[in-house]
This record gives C-alpha cells, structure tokens and sequence, in this order.
C-alpha cells in the first residue's frame, strides 16, 4: 500500500504544503499568502497563530484534493524561516510574535553583540551577530521583559508549529540543529548551547530549546490538531530543518563543491563543503549545518532579495501590474549594466558582511531609462553582491573548483535572471526542474526519519533533475566585472549619508 508524508513550507511570503507519495512523485499542493506586519520601516513580525492556522488549512486543503485516506500518511516535515525567532511558554503556546529576520529593530544589540565577542561569535557559531536570533533575543529581553519572562523557550516557526502538532509543552520545545549558525549563543561543531556566550550575554540557558537532528522524531499529532486539519491522531512529526538547508538538501546538495542559488524572499548562495571554516577574516560567509551529519553549506544571503524583484513589478508598473514576463521582454535586449543604472538591494541593511548603514538605491538615473532599465538593474543588483560572496568562497575554498550554479526558488524561473547571474559570475547556470526543493527536502526528512526510506539518497534520484541552462557571455562576464566593482564602489560612497539619524530604526 502507497504510503503519503505531507511536507510544510513556512516561507516569508506564505505558506506552502506538498503532499507526496514515498516515490517522491507530488500528489497535491496548497499555498496561503503571509500576513506580514509592518507598521513603519525596519519593523516586521507576524502573529503566530497566523503561522500556525496557515499549516492547519494548507494540511487541509492537500488531504481534501487528493482524497487520500489520512491513515496512509506515515509522517510530517517541515521547514521555516531560518533567521528569525519567537518565544513559547510553559504550556508551549505563543508568548511572543515572530520576530521576522526582516526585522531591524534589535540594530542596538546587534552592535553590542559585535563590540564585545564579534569574531568569537563567529568561531563557535560559524556566523556573525545580525539581525538574527542573538539581538533579537536581547531586544526581548530588554524591551519587552515581560514577554520575555514569560517565554520559557525561544524557538523558529516550524518549532512552534510543531508543538501545537504535537501538544508539546515548552519545556519538550526543540531547535533543529541547522540553524545553531543563526542563534549566536550556540556552539555550531558540538550542537550545543554555549555556555560561553550565554553567560557573556546574560541569556539564561534553560530558554534555550533542544537542539535536535532534523530527522529526530518530535512528537506525534494529537486528536484535537486531527479535528483541525482533517489527519488522524498518532502522525509522526520530524523537527525538520530551516528553510535554506531543507532547500539545500532537497536539490541534492550532499557533495562538496556543489554550488546553489537559492532565488526566494531572500537571495542565497551556498556550497557544500566537509570542513567547518568559520569566516573570521571577511566575516561574510555563515556556515550553515546540512541536515547530513559533517557536512557544511557556507553561505552568504541578501535580505529580502527577492522582495526586490517583486517590489519593483508591483509598485512601478502600474495597476494592474505588469506581467514579468512583460518586464524581462522590456530588459533582455539592454545592454549589461542597464546603461549605467546600479541598483542597492539592500533594503533592511546589508546582512553579510553586516553593515545597517545600507539601504535600497537607485544610482545613475537618467532620461533615457525606462522601467526596463530598472527592472534589469534590480537583478544585476543582486548579481553583484553574488560576484562579492561568490569570491570570497573561491578565497576561503581554494583547493575546490566551482563549475556551474544550480538555482532553486521563484527566481530560478526567470530565463533573463539565470543569464544575467552566469554573465556577472563567469559560470553555467542550471535551473532545476523540481522548484520545490525546501519542500522535497523537508519530505525525504520525514520519510527517513519514521523509516519509509532506508536512507536519503534513494529518494532523491528522482528529484534535482537539471533543466534549462544559462550559458555564460565571456564577453558580458568581462563587462561586468567594471559594474560589480562600482557596486561594491556605490555602497562605502552611500554609508555616511545612510548613518544619519534620519534612518534610525526606533525600538
């Protein structure tokens, strides 16, 4: 008898659920749209029983159009945003919004972070202090102490969601193992909490969740999640993975070398490396666990990246807006460079290397641009600060060759996007032909971890199927090099008049 795992997505822009069948063939999907908040610049969040309610009906939706009896699925996975935290009580409900990675707010403890143990956080967590789980648990702890008192673990989403699955009470909370790089007060190589940095930064040890291995067991669905979601009772549920290393896992990512953009919210690139090197000299590269035991995915990211893309669609061309594939017929035809437009995707801060003195910019406007100028420099935009990461992994990975880039998410779909990343970067791009890479990943997770897979590997053959390739333009590539240095050249130029006060985000 077929046996089903239902695999969850909880991404920035909505939540998305797969269910496949143990051949990893999908049998039905469903997709609810994020309610992100964001009452002023630099502040976002998301109420969690929002997040939670999205799995509910996403879950309900796959199982009502596939008509598959709820007693065939034998798991659940799930994966989340990666960067951002929220709190749990004692009865494991919500104590706490979703600080949103998106937000900027915790900036004061960011920096406090960095001044007194910068290059140390990065030693033991294989990433630097930024708008990630550290300040945002000191912004807690400091601007709201009262939530933060009554928080009794701080988890990720798909932490939360889990709990609620799974009736676990805060103190059974966990933490999958491939964020520690983003806690900053965990120690990356021995999957630990460290005391060292919870004692420098005054966090108390006992709210910090369990951290666990992706494919471990964390409960079982209980009745009344059942009544919700239209599943039975009794379900194992995997901790999962984030968002980033399920997609990673998901396209195959298990060999050293291997290089990925990840073309989502935010914009990722990663490879697979079998040594942990923390970045301490550029203090660009985060070493992100894979779900693998021993395996690393050093990584750089651009916030909200990929917002980016869309931003530019829906506010500038008019109402309603234009189809992209409107826009990129407008842009392929310009020449690289967008005759001399650069374009700042750094619309909440430059992440890695950190720098909150950034913000999204224009440069070099004239009368002669239209909108498929800007449309094609938003994305030479993000090729740019690519080249940037993309050098340093050369630098920090010498003795590993990189030959071409696979590309996952939204982004991965649009053919002048692929050129324009293998023009900048100087290497093929190949598209994969399962976009849902995260989700896949997330599936193979859960599959492993109640059995229905003997390991991992089986399971993928039939995923990460190369599709369209993006052969570089040696003569573009040549071109781009001038422009990807001006880039770099356009962001030390704009940081003094960023650092005004006029840009101060408020706590």
């Amino acid at each position: 008898m077929m046996q089903y795992i239902i695999s969850l997505d909880i991404g920035t822009q909505g939540t998305k659920c797969i269910l496949f069948d143990t051949d990893m063939n999908m049998v039905a999907d469903a997709f609810e749209v994020s309610n992100l908040i964001s009452p002023k610049p630099g502040v976002v969040w998301q109420e969690a029983d929002e997040i939670y309610g999205s799995c509910v009906r996403t879950i309900k939706e796959v199982m009502e159009k596939s008509q598959v009896s709820p007693s065939d699925v034998c798991s659940i996975g799930i994966d989340s945003q990666s960067a951002g935290i929220m709190g749990v009580g004692a009865d494991g409900e919500a104590s706490t919004y979703y600080d949103s990675w998106l937000d900027m707010r915790c900036g004061k403890y960011m920096h406090e972070m960095q001044q007194r143990a910068g290059k140390r956080i990065i030693e033991i967590c294989g990433g630097p202090a930024s708008y990630t789980h550290g300040p945002k648990i000191l912004w807690w702890k400091n601007e709201q102490p009262e939530a933060y008192a009554k928080t009794a673990k701080f988890v990720l989403p798909s932490g939360y969601v889990v709990g609620k699955m799974c009736g676990l009470k805060g103190e059974e909370a966990t933490f999958t193992h491939t964020c520690i790089h983003f806690s900053n007060l965990g120690d990356n190589l021995k999957k630990e909490w460290s005391d060292e940095l919870l004692d420098l930064f005054g966090v108390a040890k006992d709210k910090m969740a369990r951290i666990a291995s992706s494919f471990d067991i964390a409960g079982k669905t209980t009745s009344e999640f059942a009544k919700q979601s239209g599943l039975i009772e009794g379900i194992p549920v995997v901790v999962g993975a984030g968002d980033t290393a399920a997609g990673a896992f998901g396209s195959g990512m298990i060999e050293t070398g291997m290089l990925m953009d990840t073309a989502g919210t935010a914009s990722v690139l990663c490879c697979a490396s079998d040594e942990y090197h923390p970045d301490t000299e550029f203090e660009t590269l985060v070493q992100m666990p894979s779900p693998v035991e021993g395996l690393w995915h050093p990584l750089a990211y651009i916030n909200g990246g990929g917002l980016c893309v869309r931003w530019f669609r829906d506010e500038f061309t008019g109402k309603p807006a234009a189809s992209y594939d409107d826009l990129m017929a407008e842009a392929k035809d310009l020449p690289a460079g967008s005759e001399g437009i650069l374009f700042v995707p750094h619309f909440s801060g430059r992440v890695l290397p950190n720098n909150p003195y950034v913000k999204g910019s224009f440069i070099g406007l004239d009368w002669k641009h239209g909108r498929g100028h800007m449309y094609r420099a938003v994305m030479e935009g993000i090729a740019y600060e690519y080249a940037y990461y993309f050098n340093i992994l050369k630098k920090e990975h010498k003795s590993t060759k990189f030959e071409k880039l696979y590309t996952t998410g939204g982004g991965s779909k649009s053919p002048l996007f692929n050129q324009i990343k293998a023009d900048v970067l100087g290497i093929p791009v190949i598209a994969y032909e399962q976009g849902e890479t995260a989700l896949a990943g997330s599936a193979i997770i859960a599959g492993c971890g109640v059995g229905a897979f003997n390991d991992y590997k089986e399971p993928m053959k039939n995923l990460g199927k190369e599709g369209a390739s993006f052969q570089p333009n040696m003569e573009n590539h040549e071109k781009y090099q001038k422009f990807a240095e001006q880039y770099l050249n356009v962001i030390s130029a704009l940081e003094p008049i960023y650092k005004s006060d006029v840009y101060e985000i408020e706590g």
